[in-house]
């Protein structure tokens, strides 16, 4: 599930009778948990908040974050640990063993099968189908992989222990671990054997690496396919050396000591201020529509500000000098004149005014922060350069042959053109009489003419022998996303398909398919159309297809998704389909 990035769809502080909920959840999910274990990990006072994201295939899974990891998640109702909860609490879930190599390919995504499980001697756990349950390594306790039992411990008995053991839903490593403080599983020893890390080797610390030793080397086979995903013993709180090899972008150690003695030197206070000023001038800027005014306040906290804030830090407004939202924005409104606050229904109070001409609001967003104010997992998008290319039919290779083009060679529509040609000239075909026709010879008969036309052409025009050779030639299209090898593929591309259909009592929904052909992702279309139309949306999978996915919103909001998908993604207009079906404004009286 977490295999791939997430959208981060809202984060906020959870409050205390939300913590107590969350308590006697855990307790009735996790029984062999002690009360005072239930308070270490939600504890009453400390930071702890609920993330609520999109998993890539649009499923809405909710975090719970807790001592700056993610601790548990929730997904249709059902509470899991994640693999931070489970190294301090490994007998929280029953267990199922298997070899270092396997994790691999857990981490990849795939389901733990059952001939890779190792039964130990007091045989499998005591599992139901549906129950959830943990993955661990050979010789050490610490989880690795959560996921779902796919059969009961009986079946699976029964069956031979072949076929599949247990559906992963999150590892070690994957992207929710990475939302956390991307630490290494701990080394805690097995009953059956002695302890070893996750992949078998001891772990090099930085003492050792300073004075030169080394780890022995495994077998060349598991090394090849472990040595790069599993990780060493962990320092605790220190993230793991193959991982910080990996992460681009990662600031050096001195940069990022002098950030964080800047940061020591101002109070908790003013450090909230400037992230909520920042945030707030970011949301102005490169969130907010003029068409969205008026905006309640709340909604723009919410949709606009949170969404700005940078990964891995937490806008919290009881922790700046302000405490309240409404005490800052009259800040905003007095002192800077920057919006103008008004209470349109009594206790609601919305911002119906903004001074774009305003010099902090005239800024240049620099791109670094535009970056950075992404939820995870999001790029800014740049439409795809979209080609219709023909390919080199076996038929036509004798025409193409000295231009060295081969059977299935792609060509623009103006090389065909060229090629061609160039080849009616070499061969001195063109007509003396009128030199709008060509002469047909053996060649150019075999490869355009049909077998009824041998005997009776003899000459074509220069548009129809272009017309026949494009004829004749498959129809395919490359598509190439900025920094990604472009792609070909045969057919017509598909274009995105915009539809308006109708539900119980005649309400009209707005359908929106094929966005993933262009790499849009579909929640966050659902998620920019929810805030301009105030309406809610909802994401279901095609029928027939394994990974595509439909948005779909309530009302006729074609115009809407007209000027998103056009104006904001900068999708040209013959790749959208459905966009004249939009309602037309009737004329004012």
């Amino acid at each position: 599930m977490f295999a791939k990035s997430f959208r981060v769809k809202s984060n906020v502080v959870m409050k205390g009778s939300d913590r107590r909920k969350l308590k006697a959840d855990i307790a009735a999910a996790f029984p062999c948990l002690s009360s005072d274990e239930l308070t270490e990990l939600v504890p009453n006072k400390e930071d702890f908040s609920v993330v609520k994201i999109y998993a890539h295939k649009g499923d809405a899974v909710t975090l719970y974050v807790g001592h700056k990891n993610p601790l548990f998640f929730e997904v249709n109702k059902q509470l899991y640990p994640t693999v931070y909860m489970l190294w301090h609490y490994p007998a929280a879930l029953p267990t199922f063993r298997t070899w270092p190599p396997v994790l691999h390919k857990l981490i990849g995504g795939a389901d733990l099968m059952l001939p890779g499980v190792v039964v130990p001697s007091s045989g499998l756990p005591d599992v139901k189908q549906g129950d959830a349950c943990a993955v661990t390594l050979v010789n050490n306790k610490a989880p690795v992989a959560i996921g779902t039992a796919v059969v009961s411990n009986a079946e699976m008995l029964s069956a031979g222990m072949k076929g599949r053991g247990v559906c992963v839903l999150h590892t070690y490593m994957d992207h929710l671990w990475a939302f956390g403080e991307k630490s290494c599983p701990p080394t805690l020893p097995d009953e059956e054997g002695e302890a070893e890390d996750v992949n078998g080797d001891k772990c090099v610390t930085d003492e050792q690496e300073e004075s030169g030793e080394d780890e022995e080397e495994e077998e060349e086979g598991e090394q090849s396919a472990v040595q790069e995903q599993q990780a060493s013993e962990p320092v605790k709180g220190q993230a793991c050396p193959a991982v910080a090899e990996q992460d681009e972008g990662v600031v050096e150690k001195g940069d990022e000591e002098r950030e964080e003695d800047q940061e020591d030197q101002k109070s908790p206070q003013e450090v909230m201020d400037t992230l909520l000023w920042q945030c707030f001038l970011l949301a102005l800027k490169s969130k907010v529509k003029k068409a969205e005014l008026p905006l309640l306040t709340s909604t723009f906290l919410r949709n606009h500000m949170v969404s700005c804030c940078p990964s891995g830090k937490q806008l919290d407004i009881k922790k700046s000098s302000y405490k309240k939202l409404s005490k800052f924005l009259q800040v905003m409104q007095q002192q800077h004149s920057i919006v103008r606050v008004k209470e349109l229904t009594k206790g609601v109070e919305s911002i119906v005014e903004v001074d774009w001409k305003s010099p902090e609001l005239r800024f240049r967003v620099p791109e670094e922060t535009c970056m950075e104010a992404l939820p995870l997992g999001e790029t800014p998008y740049h439409p795809p350069e979209i080609t219709t290319l023909y390919l080199v039919s076996a038929r036509l290779q004798p025409l193409f042959q000295d231009a060295s083009k081969r059977k299935g060679a792609a060509l623009q529509a103006a090389e065909v053109r060229s090629i061609v040609t160039d080849y009616v000239k070499t061969n001195d075909l063109v007509d003396e009489t009128n030199k709008n026709y060509v002469r047909i010879n053996p060649t150019l008969c075999d490869c355009l003419l049909e077998k009824s036309e041998y005997q009776e052409v003899e000459t074509l025009k220069w548009d129809d022998l272009f017309s026949r050779t494009l004829g004749r030639m498959q129809e395919c299209y490359q598509i190439v996303f900025p920094g990604q090898t472009p792609l070909i593929k045969k057919g017509h591309i598909e274009p995105i398909d915009v539809t308006v259909a109708s539900r119980g009592s005649n309400k009209k929904v707005t359908i929106i398919k094929n966005l993933e052909v262009y790499a849009l992702e579909p929640s966050a279309v659902a998620s920019a159309l929810q805030h301009r139309v105030q309406a809610s949306s909802v994401m279901q999978a095609v029928p027939g297809t394994k990974d595509k996915v439909l948005v779909q919103i309530q009302g006729n909001q074609i115009q809407q998704v007209g000027h998103l998908l056009l104006d904001h993604y900068g999708i040209p207009r013959k790749y959208i389909q459905g966009l004249d079906k939009a309602p037309k404004g009737g004329k004012k009286k």
